[in-house]
């Protein structure tokens, strides 16, 4: 019998689904958006130092800067507004690290949340790595939404941070769901988004045969 001391620590976690994810070299086959929808439910935004009666989860976060993004881009692809919307997917698994601390613990970090990432895209049939273009719109939406919780949710200043995200310009954000939810129905509406972006995808790729 070998030696536990000597075994090499465990590096999977088991998902609800059944699945069992190698977080060290994440297969695509081990990723499933029940999980995802799941996982991001639980895990809140801004270490969960958010006004509310519910924690402000970062699939709440998820759907909002994927409804930023599609404002800002009104001809985006479905395949640009499922990136959009799982663009944090990788914190189901690792949680949400804020940046301050991501800053700290370095390179490690940001190699496995890629590693995810990938892995992520291709289980829904994107591309393993973005192109810079649609990484930078999505970056800019994750901004605005930044703000938007920074500001509503989360006690800064409008010129605090207006300094870490920008200010958003020419963006109507009034109708933005900004009212931390439980946890169930922000499930719920992640999974359905998912699902309706994913119809949407099909339709489109049915009229191209």
């Amino acid at each position: 019998m070998a030696d536990k001391a000597s075994a090499p620590p465990r590096a999977w976690q088991r998902m609800l689904s059944g699945r069992r994810l190698d977080l060290l070299d994440p297969s695509p086959l081990d990723v499933e958006i029940s999980d995802i929808a799941h996982g991001l439910a639980r895990v809140a935004r801004w270490n969960g130092q958010t006004y509310g009666d519910h924690a402000f989860s970062v699939a709440q976060h998820s759907l909002l800067v994927e409804a930023v993004f599609a404002k800002a881009n009104p001809t985006a692809t479905a395949c640009d507004k499922l990136a959009a919307l799982l663009h944090d997917a990788p914190e189901y698994v690792i949680g949400d690290m804020i940046s301050p601390f991501k800053s700290v613990v370095g390179g490690g970090y940001k190699e496995i949340e890629l590693r995810l990432q990938r892995a992520i895209h291709l289980r829904f049939a994107l591309p393993a790595d973005l192109t810079q273009k649609l990484a930078k719109a999505i970056k800019r939406a994750d901004h605005v939404a930044a703000w938007c919780e920074a500001t509503q949710l989360a006690g800064f200043s409008d010129a605090e941070a207006a300094k870490f995200f920008g200010r958003p310009r020419g963006l109507d954000l009034q109708a933005l769901p900004l009212t931390p939810l439980p946890a169930k129905t922000v499930q719920a509406s992640f999974v359905a988004r998912f699902e309706a972006i994913d119809r949407e995808r099909q339709a489109l790729n049915g009229k191209r045969r």
